[in-house]
């Protein structure tokens, strides 16, 4: 017998869970031994109630090794065949600039990033939004954009709920163009129907129906091509008192007049073409602009300037548009996310190729348009749209499938419409190899070099660009690979990511985000295919998310899955959506009220309004659990009119609640169904399933449980979990690749697998974690925790804890009691830990004035103790301020965070400079926040949300 180890044990000697989680194992002993356990088992056993204990191994494949995922993803991408993609239907395939795909897509100072909430340290993403809402604004010609929706249809969705709530007075149906993108149209039927809207779908050629109505949306250019003056219908909905609605396509901006300037109202649309691969359908950011007054109704987040401590410009989050503030029972969107990385991609794109580089791309893309349709019309091919910008509708009789069949053979994509109609997009990549193919398809021969010097533009003369666009200075000042290099790394600097240091945050679980996890995304077979593409074209996307979904299903006990919602406020209106369809199927159309605990997050109530639910609130026990006397007394007094509760666990508190299973049955008995944010999954694991514990349906949040990265504020991806019952009402697509999937409630987002692009990152989190590496991750997860609430508890006291005097995998720490003793406050805390080189805990949620620390598995102990070390210091100066040594306006904790001019010229503050920016010693990797504290209610009231001009920040 040989004493060296085999080659399996070799092979297994280096498995990815060692990386994924911090703790040694040395570590994980030192941090059970403070806690008095033995074993991860045995706080397990202590943390989550027995009731709900799953005591079977998770169903999943063993875990492979980094490389052997890496290979099986890429063999996947493989078997994906993205072709030359020219179906359009507002997706576009692009060049992403080299320079900015590996240094903003590709690099983690920018994707690991999270929502800009501390805006002291994120002024280099914020500044990048900025750019991306001017971009839009110009493009646009409206003087309002946010910093992106999550993609066309839904940010078409969400304008037209706005233009109900921004002009009280209209009355009537939401008209919207036969000519629009046909997802669009889906999207915007699946929100209304629910929210009980009246829409009309019609051929704006013939003008608007009779009868009062709330909006119109034009789409501009329309699906077909076609190049409608929007100015009559725009008129037409003004003088009827209804607001008017324009989907644009943001390149063709470049070269078609400004829907604002042509009397717009609202303006939405996507900013896939601007740089951001296809993805197969997503991530990308969608967009909307809006008219003076209508600012204060925007969905979503929005950028703005404001002024900080020292006097200087700052960009912050403006109109508390933050997830925070979602108007709970009163709200028309649940949006908390947008596509901030993507945007990032797309403001950049902009910025490296300046205003005459981007008319320069949408001229050729024109010219290549028009020069094919004088080509196919010589040819004897109806081209049926006389204008157009990039799409033709062409017509050949009996012959559209052949006409598509042959142009796959030469590595196109083209669209079928129907047996005699083919519609044909050019991009910014099509070549005049890409025409010769196109016209072989068609069977036409043609001169190019002539037809080129003979064939004129087919833009309507009357609507021709005339109002200027990205005159501001950023647009012109980086067009130069070594210029754009040096200003993508400027704004990353200028930011705090997980690159730099742990980010405690809790309830948003910012963990690693792998880069094994990570490369994937890039590969051409993943990011270069149409969302439209031929099924038989996408059989690797297929297998890949046939592959996730069937884990999903494992990991939550749930029995279907669908990964279509790009966004977890989707996830939770898909399930809502879901329940709602399972009680109109069984007759129930009475059960309306949908219970929700009042310490829910606030895109709870929010997607219930929005499925058509009236919200009623149970009341929280003193122990932060939902109190069931008054649950109890809620289903009896609605017993007729439940639909569902809404419960998140662990709780929104951070603890595990002995009461869940009791809960469930409560509300079974009364009739309704369960439904439970999947916020929390990463604290239940391995250890426990919702769909087995009670829960009927759940949403999930891949960008937390399953490792794909925030990005700045997105993207995110959240899937539905459903048990058998309602799996025939989850989200459906006219589009599909799966025939049976294309009937049903509709859809939810734009592409029938939503954020398709960043399932792989997910997919490999779970292949290389394996069953026990899961379960692992979700018992060191809970053990950081508690170690964080053992150590810091003597300093702060501990809000909630659960089962077994234990948290879950996050605590709650309560600054309510300092604040009232010494005057200092969450906020201070928060600042002053910047100073200390860490990003703040998430503040005031769920209990105002208090800090919620998540510690992740990911964070190795020297890193959390840091944290505690630096924490605790901080309370030792909270202490100072309450012996009287320092004021708290005069102590550092107030005047924080410290800037690099804190170090120069005079001294006039009661502390040591050191003390100020110092804390922790002389350390040469300090990380400078570039701007002091902000002022916010100043960037309210003085409301500017487009680049502002260099000369704000001149000294």
């Amino acid at each position: 017998m040989s004493d060296h180890p085999t080659l399996a044990e070799l092979d297994a000697a280096l498995p990815f869970v060692d990386r994924h989680i911090g703790p040694r194992p040395d570590d994980v002993t030192t941090m059970l031994a403070a806690l008095g356990f033995d074993s991860l088992d045995a706080l397990m056993a202590a943390a989550v109630p027995g009731g709900i204990r799953t005591d079977a191994e998770l169903a999943l494949p063993a875990a492979v090794t980094e490389a052997s995922a890496a290979a099986e993803l890429r063999a996947l991408a493989a078997r994906n065949r993205p072709a030359e993609s020219m179906i359009g239907l507002g997706y576009h395939a692009t060049i992403t600039p080299p320079v900015v795909r590996r240094n903003v897509l590709e690099d983690p100072s920018w994707y690991t990033a999270y929502t800009p909430y501390q805006p002291e340290i994120s002024q280099g993403r914020l500044e990048a939004l900025l750019n991306f809402q001017t971009v839009v604004g110009d493009l646009t010609g409206l003087p309002t954009a946010n910093a992106s929706l999550l993609d066309e249809g839904t940010a078409a969705a969400e304008a037209m709920t706005l233009v109900r709530r921004g002009n009280r007075k209209a009355e009537g149906p939401f008209v919207v163009d036969a000519d629009a993108l046909p997802q669009t149209i889906d999207v915007v039927r699946t929100r209304a129907e629910a929210m009980g809207i009246e829409v009309v779908v019609t051929d704006l050629v013939d003008g608007l129906p009779e009868g009062p109505l709330s909006g119109v949306l034009v789409q501009y250019p329309g699906a077909s091509g076609r190049v409608l003056d929007p100015r009559a219908v725009i008129e037409a909905a003004h003088q009827r008192n209804a607001l008017a609605v324009v989907a644009a396509d943001l390149l063709a901006l470049t070269v078609l007049e400004a829907p604002g300037a042509l009397g717009a109202d609202v303006v939405v649309g996507s900013s896939q073409r601007f740089g951001v691969p296809l993805f197969y359908g997503g991530p990308h950011a969608g967009y909307m602009a809006v008219a003076a007054g209508l600012e204060r109704h925007l969905p979503g987040r929005l950028v703005g300037v404001s002024v900080d401590a020292e006097g200087r410009p700052a960009y912050r989050l403006a109109l508390q548009t933050r997830e925070q503030h979602i108007r709970r029972d009163k709200a028309t969107s649940n949006i908390c996310t947008a596509q901030v990385l993507l945007a990032v991609v797309a403001s950049m794109y902009a910025v490296h190729h300046g205003p005459e580089g981007l008319r320069a791309i949408a001229t050729r893309t024109h010219r290549y348009a028009a020069v094919l349709a004088r080509a196919l019309a010589d040819g004897g091919v109806e081209v049926t749209n006389e204008t157009f910008f990039d799409t033709l509708t062409l017509t050949v009789p009996g012959r559209a499938a052949e006409v598509v069949a042959a142009a796959r053979e030469r590595d196109l994509h083209l669209r079928l419409v129907d047996a005699d109609t083919v519609r044909v997009s050019t991009s910014e990549v099509t070549t005049r190899t890409t025409l010769e193919k196109v016209l072989a398809a068609f069977g036409v021969e043609a001169d190019l070099d002539a037809l080129d010097q003979a064939t004129g533009d087919a833009l309507p003369d009357a609507l021709r660009r005339e109002t200027p666009y990205l005159t501001h200075e950023v647009f012109s000042s980086h067009h130069s690979e070594t210029a754009m290099l040096r200003y993508l790394r400027r704004l990353s600097a200028r930011d705090y990511a997980l690159d730099r240091g742990m980010i405690p945050l809790g309830s948003c679980t910012m963990k690693l985000n792998a880069t094994t996890e990570m490369e994937p995304v890039s590969l051409p077979g993943f990011a270069d295919l149409h969302p439209f593409a031929p099924a038989e074209d996408a059989e690797g996307y297929r297998e890949l998310v046939d592959q996730l979904e069937g884990w999903l299903a494992e990991v939550t006990g749930y029995d279907r899955v669908s990964i279509q919602p790009n966004a977890g406020s989707q996830g939770e209106l898909a399930g809502l959506l879901a329940i709602r369809g399972y009680h109109l199927a069984n007759g129930d159309t009475g059960r309306t009220v949908c219970l929700i605990p009042s310490s829910a997050h606030g895109t709870n109530a929010a997607s219930a309004v929005m499925a058509g639910m009236k919200v009623v609130v149970v009341k929280a026990a003193a122990d932060g659990a939902v109190d069931l006397d008054d649950l109890r007394a809620q289903c009896e007094a609605h017993a007729d009119e439940l639909a569902a509760i809404m419960v998140t666990y662990p709780s929104t508190h951070g603890a595990y609640e002995d009461t869940i299973s009791e809960l469930c049955r409560i509300v079974h008995d009364h009739g309704g169904q369960v439904y439970v944010d999947g916020a929390n999954l990463n604290a239940l694991l391995g250890f426990a399933k919702p769909g087995e514990f009670g829960g009927d349906v759940s949403h999930l949040n891949l960008h937390k449980t399953f490792c794909i990265p925030h990005g700045g504020g997105g993207p995110g991806v959240g899937p539905v979990a459903v048990r058998a019952h309602l799996a025939p009402y989850l989200p459906s697509h006219a589009l599909h690749p799966e025939v049976d999937k294309r009937e049903g409630i509709g859809p939810i987002s734009a592409a029938p697998y939503g954020s398709a692009g960043i399932l792989p990152i997910s997919w490999a989190y779970v292949r290389m974690m394996g069953p026990a590496g899961l379960t692992r991750a979700t018992a060191v997860a809970v053990l950081s925790a508690n170690y964080v609430a053992k150590r810091l508890g003597e300093h702060y006291p501990v809000l909630y804890r659960g089962h077994g005097g234990l948290v879950a995998h996050e605590c709650i720490l309560d600054v309510r009691g300092l604040t009232t003793a010494t005057g200092v406050t969450v906020d201070d805390v928060a600042k002053r830990l910047v100073d200390y080189g860490f990003h703040a805990p998430t503040m005031s949620f769920p209990v105002a004035g208090t800090l919620m620390v998540e510690p992740t598995e990911s964070e190795d102990l020297a890193e959390i103790d840091r944290f505690c070390d630096a924490m605790i210091a901080i309370k030792a100066e909270i202490d100072r301020v309450g012996a009287g040594e320092w004021s708290p306006e005069e102590s550092p904790l107030r005047r924080a965070p410290h800037t690099s001019r804190a170090l120069v010229g005079e001294w006039d503050r009661p502390y040591e400079r050191e003390l100020g920016v110092f804390p922790t010693g002389i350390d040469p990797d300090k990380y400078w926040p570039p701007v002091a504290r902000i002022d916010q209610a100043y960037g309210d009231r003085n409301l500017v949300c487009a680049c502002p001009p260099p000369e704000a920040f001149a000294e």
